[in-house]
């Protein structure tokens, strides 16, 4: 499976995180058997090695009132790309930037404060991308499952 480096009880930990990670060391040392300390020795080993990324907060941005998130499928030509990908980053409106095989060079995602925001945001920003071949977009209506990192 995706841990098969990873002894039993790093697997667990992961997995308690995950459900949690709002968990302390010693909620995690009493469900795997460790102490506090052995536990918080373990995820700062995970942490330097880079298999936990980050801990943060998901807002549903469907909760808020007039956020509206969308996909956008670009694809480019080649030379472009690192022009593009690096004005796409340094926008706030985008959250994730995917690249893809397939027809589409790039799968984008943007949360903006309302539809005249996405609209400004495609007239402003995507629209003036340079090498762009085609641009396809998918305003999301409805949030049925949306599971975060990795499951296991």
């Amino acid at each position: 499976m995706f841990l098969d480096g990873l002894d039993a009880l790093d697997q667990k930990i992961l997995s308690l995180l995950i459900e949690n990670a709002r968990y302390s060391y010693s909620e995690i040392g009493e469900k795997v058997g460790l102490s506090r300390v052995a536990v918080k020795s373990r995820i700062d080993a995970l942490e330097r090695s880079g298999i936990i990324e980050e801990y943060t907060t998901i807002i549903n941005p469907q909760k808020i009132s007039g956020a509206i998130s969308c996909y956008f499928e670009i694809e480019a030509e080649p030379a472009s790309l690192e022009e593009i990908i690096g004005r796409l980053s340094a926008n706030d409106t985008v959250t994730q930037i995917y690249r893809m095989t397939g027809s589409s060079s790039l799968h984008v995602h943007a949360v903006a404060s309302s539809q005249e925001a996405l609209e400004t945001f495609i007239r402003t920003e995507l629209d003036r991308l340079p090498g762009v071949i085609r641009l396809n977009s998918h305003v999301i209506l409805s949030r049925i499952k949306d599971v975060k990192g990795l499951r296991l």
